[in-house]
């Protein structure tokens, strides 16, 4: 066991685990922060509800990476394991259809009660899909499937189009392109032919394009009453100020106080109810308003560093299916900043995304923990054939 430590530690990646640490501890000081006010005025409760429901979060999803960083990456290609983790994504998904709720009156029926905290399947389908593109297609890579779309690929963007209309279905159109979006960015990685790739990029981009223009013009005929208002108020917020606007206006007002240097930790007036549930995908304004562009910065450099982090990792592996996780894992993180970022700014219309490893929730700090045990255990093994080479 001793011997077993020592080599487990001797080529941890260190840096990936404290950036990853610190951002956790950072969200959990700002979600104390953001959160104290709303719990005591619209839930009735402790000051502190909000920061110790998010410290069991991370208690878990410290244990869950630790747990997965000890199990080798290579199991995950074993039919039986990527069966598994799909199937299981698969099965919650129909769950969620049937047994689903909406928390905070969102419309969205994206998450399932499990007593202790809401489970969100979208968020196991973009793990589940990482490992089981990155696993099939080294398993078709290693037996020259991959020439052909049709043995090569088909199989799997079927299953990916069955889980994005599930999850489209809930409805939940955020977290449909961005599981489509990440499983997409591992067939990529994937060694696919550009032919191959625009037989079924090609089609489905100028019907992603057809759909948006639709959307955006006549949403009313696409989309449910809250979700019109999400994109009349993307378009000019201040139309409907007290409306569907006035989220996206109070998060401006909150980035405009801010400044520089920020108000100071604490001190925001926008989370004391003019921001409503500051603590989920509104945190940053309250970062900005607080600590100011200096402490936006810090969160936006801490999550560049974890992903070009990840990408170097799996740079280095020779192993396709590796590059392919870590491909998947990165974007996936890189994403999810973007569209976060993205609705505050007014770039892209709110989808209810949280910022990685920032904002308040169980279920994306838990599966965003397990993705990165997933990769520090391919950087272990990156680093051990590296010391051998030099042996």
């Amino acid at each position: 066991m001793k011997t077993y430590l020592k080599t487990y530690f001797k080529n941890f990646d260190f840096p990936l685990f404290v950036t990853y640490t610190l951002l956790c501890l950072f969200g959990l000081v700002m979600i104390y922060s953001a959160s104290m006010v709303w719990a005591v005025k619209k839930l009735g409760t402790t000051p502190d509800y909000f920061f110790n429901r998010q410290l069991i979060n991370l208690v878990l999803s410290f244990i869950a990476f630790f747990v997965v960083a000890a199990i080798p990456y290579q199991k995950y290609r074993i039919k039986k394991w990527y069966t598994v983790i799909l199937m299981t994504a698969f099965i919650l998904l129909v769950l969620v259809k049937i047994i689903g709720i909406a928390p905070g009156g969102s419309g969205a029926k994206s998450w399932i009660n499990l007593g202790f905290m809401n489970l969100q399947p979208s968020e196991v389908a973009k793990l589940a899909f990482i490992i089981y593109f990155a696993a099939i297609f080294k398993r078709k890579e290693e037996r020259n499937l991959l020439s052909s779309f049709k043995t090569g690929y088909l199989p799997p963007f079927i299953a990916l189009s069955m889980a994005v209309l599930l999850i489209l279905a809930e409805p939940d159109f955020g977290g449909a392109m961005l599981v489509l979006w990440i499983a997409l960015s591992v067939v990529i990685t994937s060694g696919i032919r550009f032919k191959t790739f625009a037989i079924f990029a090609v089609p489905a981009t100028i019907l992603g394009a057809i759909f948006v223009v639709l959307v955006v013009n006549f949403p009313q005929l696409f989309v449910s009453g809250k979700r019109v208002g999400r994109i009349s108020a993307f378009l000019d917020p201040f139309e409907d100020a007290k409306g569907y606007g006035y989220q996206i206006i109070n998060g401006y007002y909150a980035i405009g106080a801010g400044g520089l240097k920020g108000v100071g930790l604490g001190q925001s007036v926008q989370k004391l109810g003019y921001l409503p549930e500051p603590q989920t995908d509104f945190i940053v304004a309250i970062i900005a308003e607080e600590l100011g562009i200096f402490g936006v910065t810090i969160v936006l450099g801490g999550l560049f560093f974890l992903i070009a982090r990840i990408f170097v990792i799996g740079i280095r592996s020779t192993d396709s299916m590796a590059r392919m996780i870590c491909t998947g894992v990165a974007t996936w993180i890189g994403l999810q900043t973007f569209v976060n970022i993205g609705g505050l700014s007014g770039i892209i219309p709110l989808t209810g995304v949280p910022l990685p490893f920032i904002s308040y929730g169980g279920t994306s700090i838990l599966l965003l923990s397990i993705a990165l045990g997933v990769v520090a255990n391919i950087s272990r093994d990156v680093k051990s054939k590296h010391l051998k080479r030099k042996a």
